[in-house]
């Protein structure tokens, strides 16, 4: 297992961006969460299968078709935290 930290920047808020994340997380069966941030960025951690994580940052470049991702910085971790499931988080 792997965990990764995500910040995606651009027009992320307001389209679908966290409920793309959570949908994509759970077909890969990631754990973690995704929230907003306060200056409208989408930040969001995830743990799992190491190529099901690098399938995940792929499909972050892309977003849902509302949205226009202009940078995705990605911090990679090798400890887990124990998520249980992914979820929305405020």
């Amino acid at each position: 297992m792997s965990r990764l930290k995500a910040r995606v920047s651009g027009i992320v808020q307001g389209v679908g961006f966290r409920f793309f994340v959570i949908r994509h997380a759970e077909n890969l069966d990631l754990k973690g969460w995704v929230r907003n941030t306060n200056d409208g960025d989408v930040e969001l951690e995830a743990e799992g299968d190491p190529e099901n994580l690098k399938t995940l940052v792929e499909e972050l470049h892309k977003g849902p078709s509302m949205s226009r991702v202009t940078d995705v910085n990605v911090e990679w971790f090798t400890e887990d935290k124990g998520y249980e499931s992914f979820s929305l988080k405020w």
